[in-house]
């Protein structure tokens, strides 16, 4: 059925032996069978989906190249010897580069933190930075969630007696640059079991193996918190370790021993137990904010201090920053949306966007571009053009693999990498239209082939009488946290009668479902005006609608409630309900 929206609803409906099956063996509740068939885990992976451990966790020495980098670092802790930490200006290169700075502080070791300036190097180890390290003395440099591709600065580095140790988890090519090793679940001649780890993980191992070998009793579970955020925030699938992982670092994270975390979760008022959610939400962005409009190493810097004074400066800086970033967000996004309209309109069946534009800032222009493609549900490049170097960032849909998309463009571009959802390149501004027809003959024909993959969906876990939607249920569901890449929030449909509606805060709507049996449920509709969603649930008042969304627990003047997040809506009962 198409909604209110113009989506798709999707009910899944798995197989009801398979559901009481997983019901009885574990002692859980058939919704949460359900949920866990729904995200294709099997009957035999159910139990240690809900309790996997930390047992679980793969020997550093599994990968390829741990032994060359331990053995590296241990020579250069030995000799005393000169180490950088190299890292990226995301969330995910920040928590890394954290990682590594606090473990070597714990056992002794100065570091020197350098994350590029995303402006004047762009992305990933260059030779200015290489250079200017070894002039300034360091023997060892030490990548983190960057590099796997460098190559050319690779070259510059050996040329110049630099040492470098890559740890990476990006998609990697058949030949490794020129360094003492690599460490990499995505490389080509790895066995493939952990490429859904982030690069916080990797470098998280690494230091693991290292602890390891000069046998400290830094207690490595306290490095947690940081892998948790950087999970979340880098859109790793939530599956196997990953899941233990973000399980305990949010325990971790709770405990607010990393004096940096703590600062931003005061500023921002986090007063809960903290959830994925908030590592993608409300921390994510502002350790981003920097890395996006400023000086890239803040957020490393905020993660790794151990000086609260220091630590509530930079939180409230990144605060600021945050501020900041949404205002030039939104004037590149309008901007883009404009062009995006023209497009559209002069090509209604155009399967893919390329927007380009003067004066946008190259630090907004993924969080534009996935604004972009959930307008649309189209994939997109954004391009902040420069006389010089363009900066182009790229989110896609199911279906369309960016990153390949970059890797087969090296002839037009002057660089890029990125995973199968996202990818960043740099071009001249020349070759944009040259880029703009592969990108678009390469994703209409992905559509040719399976031409739903441009319809925009929504897929539901269970239909819900307005009864059902209640704070028993969120318990439940409680069990199948944290939510994120590859394990979203269930998401219900519900059929009631609209008893309220009314606007709330100039764009959302609140309302009232109730039944025959006069039960009554609450929802909210984020930005619902923006939409057609709004206006007819406004209209909807006394009528039965269908609404589907999260059943989210809501706490206002101390009265506990469930309360539905409304994402769309149709009018009258569920098909086949």
């Amino acid at each position: 059925m198409q909604s209110i929206t113009g989506k798709i609803w999707n009910l899944k409906e798995p197989n009801t032996k398979d559901i009481m099956y997983i019901s009885q063996r574990l002692g859980v509740s058939e919704i949460i069978a359900r949920v866990l068939l729904n995200r294709d885990v099997s009957i035999d992976d159910a139990k240690n989906y809900l309790e996997g451990s930390l047992a679980d966790m793969p020997d550093p020495y599994h990968f390829k190249d741990m032994v060359k980098a331990t053995d590296r670092i241990i020579k250069a802790i030995n000799e005393k010897q000169k180490i950088a930490i190299f890292g990226d200006y995301d969330v995910d290169g920040s928590c890394a580069s954290a990682i590594l700075t606090s473990f070597f502080n714990s056992i002794g070791i100065d570091t020197t933190l350098y994350i590029p300036d995303r402006m004047t190097e762009g992305y990933g180890p260059n030779e200015y930075a290489f250079k200017k390290l070894k002039s300034e003395g360091h023997d060892l440099v030490i990548t983190v969630d960057c590099g796997c591709v460098a190559f050319d600065s690779m070259k510059v580095a050996k040329e110049i007696g630099l040492d470098i140790i890559i740890t990476d988890h990006h998609q990697c090519e058949v030949d490794i640059p020129e360094c003492i090793g690599m460490v990499n679940p995505n490389r080509v001649d790895e066995d493939g079991l952990y490429g859904y780890l982030c690069g916080a993980t990797v470098a998280f191992l690494l230091a693991v193996a290292v602890n390891r070998q000069i046998d400290t009793k830094v207690n490595m579970k306290m490095l947690l918190d940081l892998v948790a955020v950087a999970t979340v925030c880098d859109l790793v699938p939530l599956k196997g370790i990953n899941r233990v992982l973000v399980d305990r670092g949010l325990k971790v994270l709770a405990t607010r021993q990393n004096i940096g975390l703590k600062a931003l979760a005061d500023i921002t008022g986090i007063d809960e137990r903290p959830r994925a959610y908030h590592c993608g939400f409300v921390l994510g962005p502002r350790i981003n904010a920097a890395g996006r409009i400023s000086s890239c190493d803040l957020g490393s810097r905020l993660l790794s201090t151990k000086n609260i004074s220091i630590a509530n400066k930079l939180a409230a800086e990144l605060h600021d920053l945050n501020a900041e970033r949404k205002e030039i967000e939104t004037i590149v996004q309008e901007e883009a949306i404009l062009q995006a309209e023209k497009k559209v309109a002069k090509n209604p069946d155009i399967k893919a966007l390329v927007l380009a534009g003067e004066n946008w800032h190259a630090g907004v222009i993924g969080i534009v571009a996935s604004r972009i493609k959930e307008l649309y549900n189209l994939p997109v490049f954004i391009i902040a053009l420069d006389d010089k170097v363009c900066k182009g960032s790229g989110r896609s849909i199911s279906g369309v693999d960016l990153g390949a998309i970059v890797r087969k463009s090296k002839d037009i571009l002057i660089g890029g990498g990125g995973h199968g959802m996202a990818a960043g390149l740099s071009i001249d501004k020349e070759q944009i239209p040259a880029f703009e027809k592969r990108f678009c003959e390469v994703v209409e024909k992905a559509a040719a082939k399976n031409p739903e993959i441009l319809v925009p969906k929504i897929s539901l876990d269970g239909v819900l009488n307005v009864g059902g939607a209640n704070l028993d249920l969120i318990s439940k569901l409680e069990k199948v946290e944290p939510y994120g890449m590859g394990n979203p929030e269930p998401k219900f449909a519900v059929t009631g009668r609209v008893a309220y509606a009314q606007v709330v805060g100039e764009k959302h709507v609140r309302i009232t479902l109730t039944d025959l049996t006069k039960r009554r449920v609450n929802g909210i509709v984020f930005s619902a005006m923006e939409t057609d969603l709004g206006p007819f649930l406004l209209n909807s008042l006394n009528e039965q609608v269908t609404v589907c969304g999260q059943i989210k627990r809501n706490v206002f003047n101390g009265y506990e409630s469930a309360q539905i997040q409304v994402l769309d809506a149709i009018k009258g009962e569920m098909p086949n309900s």
